[in-house]
């Protein structure tokens, strides 16, 4: 196993015809099946990186911010962008393309948080991260913003007392209705 790696090392292409039998009911692709590419991507781009097999840890928030259409060519690419001691995070990019204009659009964007691990399903340490160049450093750098706020969200989501009377109050600001049963 290499010590160290590139980002460059790590990246990966995947392009697919999107097919009629890709769509849901509105005749849109269904965001399920660009999710299951952008996992397969994510595992291919890991796996790449670190020469281990790789399971999904956690997949950040996934905006859809354009519709897929039937007979667009999707592409996605894939980096890590963050390496921890068995952890990576693989930054995704999804566009599509309208094959008779050429017109391209952003889809979404993601991260995945992948673990290499061994045959016997443990964990491994995997190779320390090249930075080439400001992109890079930069995506490194908003990766640890990321797991920060991800830390900090979990600890206060463990610390508030949603019993409080405080808490109960502070619903009138959202559109539910409380009528909690004593």
């Amino acid at each position: 196993m290499n010590t160290a790696n590139t980002v460059s090392a790590s990246k990966v292409t995947l392009s697919q015809l999107m097919l009629p039998s890709h769509s849901n009911f509105s005749g849109k692709i269904h965001g399920g099946y660009l999710l299951s590419l952008m996992d397969q991507i994510a595992f291919a781009c890991a796996s790449k990186y670190c020469g281990s097999y790789c399971v999904t840890a956690s997949v950040d928030t996934v905006n859809f911010l354009n519709p897929v259409e039937i007979g667009e060519l999707v592409t996605l690419k894939a980096s890590v962008n963050y390496v921890g001691n068995s952890s990576m995070v693989v930054g995704i990019r999804v566009t599509s393309q309208n094959i008779q204009t050429g017109k391209v659009k952003h889809t979404n964007s993601s991260y995945f948080t992948m673990v290499a691990k061994n045959e016997k399903g443990e964990n491994v340490k995997v190779p320390k991260l090249i930075l080439s160049n400001l992109e890079e450093v930069r995506h490194f750098y908003e990766s640890i913003n990321r797991i920060s706020a991800k830390k900090e969200y979990l600890e206060e989501e463990i610390t508030l007392d949603f019993e409080s009377k405080e808490a109960l109050k502070n619903l009138e600001n959202y559109n539910v209705l409380l009528k909690l049963k004593e």
